[in-house]
């Protein structure tokens, strides 16, 4: 084939096949479907047998599955300075050799290593370039051969597993589906030509590959003919029969070159299909001009559309990645940096939440106003509970006798009737200033949606802020405990008291007159006197309640959680405790290595549009 394959269309062909194994290489068809090549056919097809007269090497072949993993071929003619040369490359490893014999063995290894010793299938694709003046400029993926019965140790299932496997390649509208048929089968029954019907039911996409000519049945060979006409199976790019070397040839160690010149006179000398050399519907060389000029064609028509597949998903990829930002730095000083920083912000962001400053949507003294000034109504709402029915605070004193215990009872009944409002006041007061500690938290250590440090900073400030909560909360619970005990001790200056009893009594009283003021018939104005005193009860409560919730919830709390943050600092192990979510990390470099290989294919392509 030396020269002889479309060498005045390299030229206008090489480009193109160059731009799909550049974005193929770059990992490209993980974000978006590439025109390709797909070669699939029933086992002993005599696929390998075509791959290896267009690659121009002996690939593996035999009996059962002999391709286990998808393969790449990427044939490249050079005509200086490269003699023949092949890459193989899968997963991590990359293989350079000059020696063509030693083909067979590399992609052997290959498969073994990626699906094991034996006869299992792996979707792992490998790669081999093959760089000679003998070969056409193409570029295929060859897949396994589809098995009718597992043997020889297969699963069960191998039919199905090589069946899904290959429609998953098929079914993509950028793919040309190379089926090889043998000719002394019915075409009909192939299981490979079946499913590419099934996925290109009108034949756009289909290529079949007539093999084994020289194997048909005599008085067979219109039949043949027709289907290579058209005229059985309709497909839009048609059929090619070829005539590969068979076992026999490769025993006799015929080579390559020789069997592609035993092809051509088969087909010259042959009474009805000499016809084909002329329809240029015959051998090797017209199979890579033809597969060429399909893929060319096929690249050139989905440039635009892959053109514009790639700005929408860079436009995506921005996005995610706007919300990801970056992560915590790796080395050790950065790292250390990093974490001074997030934590001076959060104390600063605390700071400013306790003094009223940290203004937010949910703004913390808003919210406190409103729930005191509700206990402040719950007091005043309360303090009316005496009315002048004297019979109702009597004890078992005679008429017109005076009892101080019934009157302090009373009173030290009504305080307590507060508590319980207190406490759920406190614990309303501890949800808010909680909800508004994680909310700056998270306005701290940003980005929220990708920056989730597990067993470390995240976690830790959380269940620090929860634990502080709880240790101020009970504190407070005890003072407010201890206040309603004060308070039950009913106490207040004399000039204070008869300032509120003048108020809501008729008479006027002054502190000479206080043994008058010893009678039942005034217990109702007394107690209702001194349930409105500035600091007693109501006004008292009013005010201290707040200060003291205010004081531990909030204050307290703030400080607590700013010496917790500090302590972060000593001898701690940076890089443990900006440890980042294994999850979090891999979403990020997976978006960014997507966005740079999308940047470099649209680059790539700017050339092409």
């Amino acid at each position: 084939m030396r020269g002889a394959v479309h060498s005045h269309l390299e030229e206008s062909i090489r480009p193109y096949i160059d731009l799909i194994d550049t974005l193929r290489s770059a990992g490209i068809h993980k974000d978006l479907a590439l025109p390709t090549i797909i070669v699939i056919g029933d086992q002993s097809s005599g696929k390998s047998s075509v791959l290896e007269a267009l690659s121009g090497v002996p690939l593996p072949r035999g009996s059962g599955i002999v391709t286990r993993c998808p393969l790449e071929l990427r044939l490249k003619k050079v005509n200086v300075g490269v003699n023949w040369k092949a890459v193989l490359s899968y997963s991590n490893n990359k293989i350079e050799f000059v020696d063509s014999s030693l083909l067979e063995n590399h992609v052997h290894a290959a498969q073994n290593e990626l699906a094991g010793k034996g006869v299992g299938i792996r979707d792992d694709l490998i790669t081999l370039e093959i760089m000679s003046p003998d070969v056409c400029d193409l570029t295929l993926i060859d897949l396994p051969g589809i098995a009718r019965v597992p043997v020889n140790g297969q699963p069960q299932d191998i039919g199905n597993q090589i069946k899904r496997l290959i429609r998953k390649y098929i079914e993509k509208q950028e793919t040309i589906n190379m089926v090889v048929c043998p000719c002394n089968t019915d075409i009909a029954t192939t299981e490979a030509l079946k499913i590419a019907q099934e996925v290109d039911p009108d034949g756009k996409r289909t290529i079949a590959i007539l093999t084994k000519p020289d194997l048909i049945d005599r008085g067979t060979e219109t039949r043949i003919l027709d289907i290579v006409h058209n005229k059985v199976i309709p497909l839009r790019k048609g059929y090619i029969m070829v005539k590969c070397r068979g076992q026999q040839q490769i025993d006799d160690n015929i080579s390559l070159e020789e069997a592609a010149q035993m092809e051509s006179d088969f087909f010259r000398t042959h009474e009805h299909f000499r016809c084909l050399l002329e329809e240029e519907k015959a051998t090797i060389k017209s199979l890579a001009v033809k597969l060429s000029q399909h893929l060319v064609g096929h690249i050139k028509k989905s440039l635009p559309q892959l053109n514009e597949q790639i700005k929408k998903k860079l436009w995506d990829l921005k996005n995610e990645l706007k919300e990801c930002e970056a992560g915590p730095p790796q080395d050790p000083k950065g790292a250390k940096q990093f974490l001074i920083k997030t934590l001076t912000r959060f104390n600063e962001e605390i700071k400013s939440l306790s003094l009223g400053e940290q203004i937010t949507e949910d703004h913390l003294f808003v919210q406190l106003r409103e729930k005191f000034r509700k206990w402040h109504d719950h007091l005043n709402s309360t303090k009316t509970f005496c009315h002048s029915n004297e019979k109702k605070y009597r004890g078992r004193e005679l008429l017109g006798f005076s009892n101080y215990r019934t009157f302090e009872n009373v009173l030290q009944r009504h305080v307590a009737t507060h508590k319980a409002h207190a406490i759920k006041l406190l614990n309303i007061i501890k949800g808010i200033v909680t909800h508004l500690h994680v909310h700056v938290r998270v306005l701290s250590i940003k980005p929220k949606e990708c920056l989730s440090f597990d067993v470390c900073i995240f976690f830790f400030l959380k269940t620090s802020s929860y634990s502080n909560s709880l240790i101020q909360q009970a504190k407070a619970e005890q003072r407010i405990s201890e206040q309603f005990e004060m308070e039950g001790m009913i106490y207040t200056q004399d000039p204070i008291y008869l300032k509120f009893l003048n108020e809501i009594s008729d008479e006027k009283y002054s502190e000479d007159q206080l043994p008058v003021l010893d009678k039942k018939s005034k217990y109702s104005e007394m107690l209702q006197a001194y349930s409105e005193v500035g600091y007693i009860v109501v006004q008292r409560m009013s005010d201290q309640l707040p200060m003291m919730i205010s004081f531990f919830m909030l204050k307290e709390t703030a400080q607590l959680l700013s010496t917790d943050m500090l302590s972060l600092l000593d001898g701690v192990n940076v890089s443990e405790l900006l440890f980042e979510n294994s999850d979090v990390g891999r979403r990020r470099k997976d978006l960014q290595t997507s966005l740079d290989r999308l940047t470099a294919a649209q680059e790539a392509l700017s050339d092409f549009i």
